[in-house]
């Protein structure tokens, strides 16, 4: 729903910040938050002492991606001032971004890229962060270890898969990627050696005739686990990542404690019966982190990532952009421009 009463922001602990929103844009974890993916989880961060008598969660403002400016800071932001274009990930248990302003601790910010419009830079921050930490902070690839490796993604067309795409060729990385035949235009033009149209023909079979690959970003979980870690080199480090992890819908399902049980027990299980067969399985999830949306930036503003916008809309017509997305087969991200400036 638009609604036009919501409480202007404040300003709860001195390491936060106001911004205005410029731009922000839709990811999959929005629609599932809005069929109340995560709510155990989440509402367990938001107020982990159930110290609030009053709803933390609702109304929930969905959006985690934001471009815009800083408006007011907290006493011991030094980084910041007001004036300054920034961008950012906001973590789901905070109030989001299709809102005109919104609050975020000043770890979570970054300067946008110089050579961006806030409606370019509102598509990169959760899919670059969630990227990054599957592929460097979970999987160990940077500059320096991934020239030459070869890698395989799983999902390449989305908005995290466009990203890794682009990230991983910026580091030397040779590419396979996995998408469907109308999308293998773009995925090339973003710099993939290799890519393979899923719906021709038995995946499994055609991955299979290509030599071992020594990492694998999962952005589409469910079968494909079965099989794809035989497609990785034995005893050589080689990792399996995927992003698809049963955990908040294990916490929704059984409960905290539970939850967090029979999460632990799968993962467990899944890395020691790979471990055995000489390869690494891992879950990676997105971290919001303004250090690293830095490191992001330098890489755009040096033209070797750009953002792939699938559409835009303005902020009026949100409920249009989520039936967009519910659709599926995006080609990288939708915009929304809350200010209806370019």
């Amino acid at each position: 729903r638009f609604t036009r009463n919501m409480m202007f922001p404040i300003i709860d602990f001195p390491n936060e910040v106001i911004i205005k929103v410029h731009a922000a844009s839709l990811n999959p974890i929005d629609l599932s938050m809005r069929s109340g993916y995560g709510a155990t989880a989440l509402n367990m961060k938001r107020d982990p002492l159930k110290l609030k008598t009053e709803e933390t969660e609702f109304p929930l403002t969905l959006g985690r991606d934001v471009s815009g400016v800083v408006m007011e800071c907290g006493l011991s932001v030094s980084y910041f001032k007001p004036g300054d274009e920034v961008w950012a990930a906001i973590p789901p248990w905070k109030q989001g971004t299709l809102s005109e302003f919104v609050v975020a601790s000043g770890n979570e910010v970054s300067f946008k890229p110089k050579c961006l419009s806030h409606t370019e830079a509102a598509a990169l921050p959760y899919v670059g962060l969630t990227a990054w930490s599957a592929l460097n902070q979970v999987g160990g690839l940077n500059q320096s270890t991934c020239s030459g490796k070869r890698v395989l993604i799983l999902g390449a067309s989305g908005g995290v898969g466009t990203f890794a795409v682009q990230l991983l060729k910026a580091w030397g990385a040779h590419v396979t990627a996995v998408c469907s035949q109308d999308a293998s235009s773009l995925v090339r033009k973003l710099g993939a050696d290799e890519v393979i149209d899923y719906k021709s023909g038995n995946l499994e079979e055609q991955l299979k005739t290509l030599p071992l690959f020594d990492f694998i970003l999962d952005n589409v979980g469910g079968s494909t686990e079965k099989w794809a870690l035989d497609l990785l080199k034995k005893w050589s480090g080689a990792t399996y990542v995927t992003l698809v992890t049963p955990f908040l819908i294990n916490m929704d399902k059984l409960g905290v404690a539970d939850g967090m049980l029979r999460t632990g027990v799968t993962v467990g299980s899944k890395t020691l019966k790979h471990l055995l067969k000489g390869v690494h399985y891992r879950w990676a999830f997105f971290m919001p982190s303004g250090p690293s949306l830095d490191e992001i930036a330098q890489l755009v503003d040096s033209g070797k990532i750009q953002p792939v916008i699938d559409e835009v809309f303005s902020f009026s017509e949100v409920p249009k952009a989520f039936l967009k997305l519910e659709g599926g087969h995006a080609r990288g991200k939708t915009v929304i421009n809350v200010i209806s400036k370019q």
